[in-house]
């Protein structure tokens, strides 16, 4: 697979040391993503206001450009444009010039004739938005909604927020992560943010092959037994088997990842009392987790959803609002 050179320093900001895009956690303050997660929690209630917009971003355009499939990533950014009152451009890929040949920058140069001020952008190739942030340079900004198997920093930035909004302080939680983190941009975003705002133990669990040995350097708490995985955590996070990105199958069969590492009742009953489970999603029932445990009062995974419009609202306010 190509991946595109990053080169070398911040393309996220800008002279000033301000953020002008968001492409990773990496780098990032513990004060910026508190500050990101305490302006999500002040649009939280927007949804339930009979009205659900307010004139933050009006005469602003935003485009949607999302060369892989999403449901819930596409959606809530392009909910949280609208509810900020920003006109949103979703460019069907599959029916692009893409098709014909064009290039990312081709693309983004064209659509930035049209005065669009800023790009949502998910990409099958590791270091595309970094690509296109420097490409853009203060021309307009850019969001990486997942790039290849390198970042999804809304993401991890949402599964942060659930946990600080519903769990507790993250400095005084144990986090375990399940699962394909190999393949997981989620993964290696959420350990960042974890790092960042102190989190004492992070925790991995999941099979040899799926599991990157440098983890350890990185201070993760490597496990393979699902006992001594699961005592004392306070939040679950169960990764999705991205069979999409694998160039062989790394496991027998998904029956037999789901009884060493599936998340069922007996299992989380090891962990600490009040253990809350989440999930990225797409969910694949019966393999990373239980129908029972997935619709169950421990699952916080629609409220992730939910806490990823307020979230994407607040990381378009910062980058389109120029504020900071």
């Amino acid at each position: 697979m190509k991946t595109w050179r990053m080169g070398s320093g911040d393309p996220q900001r800008n002279a000033q040391g301000r953020l002008c895009h968001l492409l990773t956690l990496e780098g990032l303050r513990d004060v910026e993503i508190i500050e990101l997660l305490d302006t999500a929690a002040s649009f939280l209630d927007l949804g339930s206001r009979t009205v659900k917009k307010i004139p933050l971003l009006r005469g602003r355009t935003i485009v949607n450009l999302f060369y892989e499939n999403s449901t819930r990533t596409r959606s809530t950014f392009e909910l949280a444009a609208k509810r900020l009152s920003a006109d949103v451009l979703n460019m069907a890929i599959a029916s692009s010039s893409v098709n014909k040949g064009e290039t990312l920058l081709d693309t983004v140069d064209n659509l930035l004739a049209m005065q669009v001020d800023g790009f949502i952008l998910r990409h099958s190739e590791a270091g595309a938005a970094h690509l296109l942030a420097r490409h853009l340079g203060e021309q307009a900004w850019v969001v990486n909604a997942g790039d290849g198997q390198h970042a999804h920093p809304t993401q991890a930035l949402l599964d942060l927020f659930t946990i600080r909004h519903l769990v507790g302080p993250i400095h005084e939680r144990v986090v375990l992560i399940l699962g394909d983190v190999l393949h997981s941009r989620v993964a290696r975003s959420l350990i960042q943010g974890l790092s960042i705002l102190g989190c004492p133990q992070i925790r991995v669990l999941g099979p040899r092959t799926l599991v990157p040995p440098e983890l350890v350097h990185l201070g993760v708490h490597v496990f393979q037994d699902d006992r001594a995985a699961l005592e004392g955590v306070d939040v679950l996070y169960a990764l999705r088997m991205q069979k999409e990105r694998m160039d062989v199958q790394p496991l027998p069969s998904l029956e037999e990842y789901h009884r060493r590492f599936g998340l069922t009742p007996e299992r989380i009953r090891l962990a600490a009392p009040g253990a809350v489970i989440l999930h990225p999603g797409p969910m694949n029932r019966g393999v990373e987790l239980t129908s029972e445990l997935a619709d169950g009062p421990q699952a916080l995974i629609l409220d992730q959803v939910t806490h990823g419009l307020a979230l994407r609202m607040a990381v378009l306010a910062r980058l389109a609002g120029g504020s900071g």
